[in-house]
């Protein structure tokens, strides 16, 4: 009999709800002995070292040159998802102020947007009872000093807001700003228009993502700040596991960590693959329904080959009476799914001539059942 059905076995035949709260709490409570601060393993938990990279020096010198100069060169920090682009800048807000000049703003564009969303968020407004030129003349009041606008996530803004109004008028204005922009998708900037891409002329900044090395260093820091003792061996198979199989994902490596020090009776490689797991449902969960619609396509349809998949797409999104993409805009999404790891795109000879070929990284149940539950 399973230790789980034992427990239930052992609850119906009598144990009240408060005496399997306090055995399952005390038994809890061994299991997690290890841990001494469990926030250091939050996705959302900035440390006051992070690993320092290439990447970062020119974006700390840039910010320098805007700092003594008071003209901003507008940045595009490119990279997959757990490269750290986020945890870098978000610690550079807090450090560059203290010995500069600058101002720093941030605005994740997958929860704001829009252009108007954006700057009601940034001025602390509920997105509503004034107009997006309003806002942005609010905005301008409040910073009167050099600030960098920092837009995560980007490429995520509403199609509404195609042209993306606020890089446009953020590039014109005489005010001194540098916008510095987050993507994972490497087709981003060709989603601007051409006037906005002009005004802006962003300098493309690619994070690497990290090697062994680099993610063992990051466990390294995670575990003397939130363990009470940890093995060096452990950290090094995690790191190993996370750069072979996941594009280098820290939050996969951080999150097996926190299984291995809170779940003693599995062996790392299953503690990898339940946090792998865990985070390609919170990133399914997280797509657009237009993406999550391409996702489904390619994971239920018969043949893995892109222009079959579009004829797909297009069937599933008309059922759910939405314009579908065009061929090229859904091929951009694509590109965009396999830059944050849920699908790899495969050069493939069909007679004369190439195509692609869609192949899923993970199972495929996973998109099928939060298809169905968000599509239902």
């Amino acid at each position: 009999m399973s230790a789980r059905l034992a427990h239930g076995v052992e609850l119906t035949r009598g144990m009240d709800i408060a005496s399997y709260l306090q055995r399952q709490k005390e038994e809890l409570g061994q299991q997690t002995r290890l841990v001494k601060d469990f926030s250091v393993f939050d996705f959302s938990y900035i440390p006051e070292q992070p690993v320092i990279r290439e990447e970062c020096k020119e974006l700390i010198d840039e910010m320098l040159r805007f700092d003594l100069s008071g003209i901003g060169s507008h940045m595009a920090v490119i990279g997959s998802r757990g490269s750290g682009k986020t945890l870098m800048l978000k610690h550079l807000q807090r450090a560059v102020p203290q010995q500069t000049g600058l101002g720093f703003v941030y605005a994740n564009c997958r929860h704001h947007n829009t252009s108007f969303k954006i700057l009601a968020h940034l001025l602390g407004e509920p997105p509503r009872g004034a107009s997006l030129p309003e806002y942005y003349e609010q905005f301008l009041a409040r910073c009167q000093k050099k600030t960098v606008v920092v837009l995560d996530e980007v490429d995520l803004m509403s199609s509404k807001d195609r042209n993306r109004e606020i890089l446009y008028l953020l590039s014109r204005s005489e005010h001194p700003f540098m916008v510095i922009m987050l993507s994972n998708s490497p087709h981003v900037l060709k989603q601007l228009d051409a006037a906005t891409r002009s005004s802006l002329q962003p300098l493309p900044l690619h994070f690497k993502n990290y090697n062994a090395e680099q993610i063992q260093e990051i466990l390294r820091n995670r575990a003397k700040l939130g363990m009470r003792e940890w093995d060096e061996g452990t950290l090094a198979q995690i790191a190993a596991l996370t750069t072979r199989l996941t594009n280098a994902d820290a939050r996969v490596a951080i999150k097996t960590l926190k299984y291995t020090a809170t779940r003693p009776g599995e062996d790392v490689a299953a503690c990898f693959e339940r946090a792998r797991r865990d985070i390609v449902v919170d990133m399914v969960n997280d797509l657009s329904d237009a993406n999550l619609t391409i996702l489904w396509a390619a994971a239920t349809s018969k043949a893995d080959l892109a222009k079959e998949i579009y004829k797909r797409y297009c069937r599933f999104s008309q059922a759910q009476q939405e314009k579908p993409f065009s061929y090229v805009y859904f091929y951009s999404n694509l590109s965009y799914l396999q830059s944050v790891g849920l699908v790899a795109l495969v050069s493939t000879k069909v007679g004369r001539t190439y195509t692609n070929r869609v192949l899923l990284t993970f199972d495929t149940s996973i998109v099928e059942q939060l298809a169905g539950l968000r599509f239902a």
